[in-house]
């Protein structure tokens, strides 16, 4: 009996080392690519795969559309109507808009209700960078790691400019060039503002609305957008840009 104690006790503490291995190993990882990624285009991540894999045992058609750009290249309208639509205080808050949260949590509560999406860019641009869809409150105390890297190793240029890039668009179509190409028929630097809004407004799920076809629901949703997104001014890197040229000029 102590003998097998022993051999039970010792594979606990063999299987806690693996384990503690395991964890350190997925954390020098993640870091890793967290801090590559603040420099290099983000080749996959894991819901396009997920979604390859869905539409090959499923009916849609399989479908993987995705064009990197240069946030420069994305243009203003796409930005300001994003951060407008999902996150209007993302150059203000450190990754998580704990008032948001708040108000979520309340009426969840009071309505005895699941609480509603309340989160920022950076909290999507961390799951859609290294998670699946799946939920689960592993994986959103992962993101939580995720989100606080984000904030302290990029930039907020940079956040955007991975999440335009890498946000599902459509069935098949992810980032905001592509959803361009595939709606409008334009680059992304070419749309109006209420091409961009109309882009911005399905986001929550577009996979069922699309913005060259929008809804009742989308069209007022666009036209808030339209309202609100020039009232956030200059992005902080034209502010940047602008400053530089007043300096040169005196």
């Amino acid at each position: 009996m102590g003998k097998t104690s022993k051999a039970i006790g010792k594979k606990l503490i063999q299987l806690k080392d693996w384990f503690i291995k395991v964890c350190l190993l997925a954390f020098q990882l993640s870091l890793f690519l967290i801090i590559t990624y603040r420099i290099l285009p983000v080749p996959i991540t894991p819901l396009p795969m997920v979604r390859l894999f869905e539409q090959a045992f499923g009916d849609d058609a399989v479908r993987l559309r995705k064009d990197w750009e240069s946030i420069e290249s994305l243009g203003r309208n796409i930005c300001l109507a994003s951060v407008t639509s999902e996150d209007p205080k993302f150059f203000k808050h450190y990754g998580f808009d704990f008032e948001q949260i708040y108000e979520s949590l309340k009426k969840s509560f009071d309505k005895g209700k699941r609480p509603r999406g309340a989160s920022t860019i950076t909290q999507q641009t961390a799951k859609n960078l290294f998670f699946t869809p799946k939920r689960s409150y592993i994986r959103k105390v992962l993101e939580v790691y995720v989100t606080v890297a984000l904030e302290l190793l990029w930039t907020k240029q940079r956040i955007l400019e991975v999440y335009l890039n890498i946000i599902e668009m459509g069935n098949g179509i992810y980032g905001a060039e592509a959803a361009a190409l595939f709606y409008f028929n334009k680059s992304s630097n070419k749309l109006t503002a209420s091409e961009a809004a109309a882009i911005a407004a399905c986001y929550p799920n577009p996979r069922r609305w699309k913005a060259n076809r929008p809804s009742r629901y989308i069209k007022k949703k666009q036209a808030v957008i339209v309202r609100y997104m020039y009232r956030l001014g200059p992005l902080p890197w034209e502010l940047t840009e602008q400053n530089a040229k007043r300096k040169r000029r005196n």
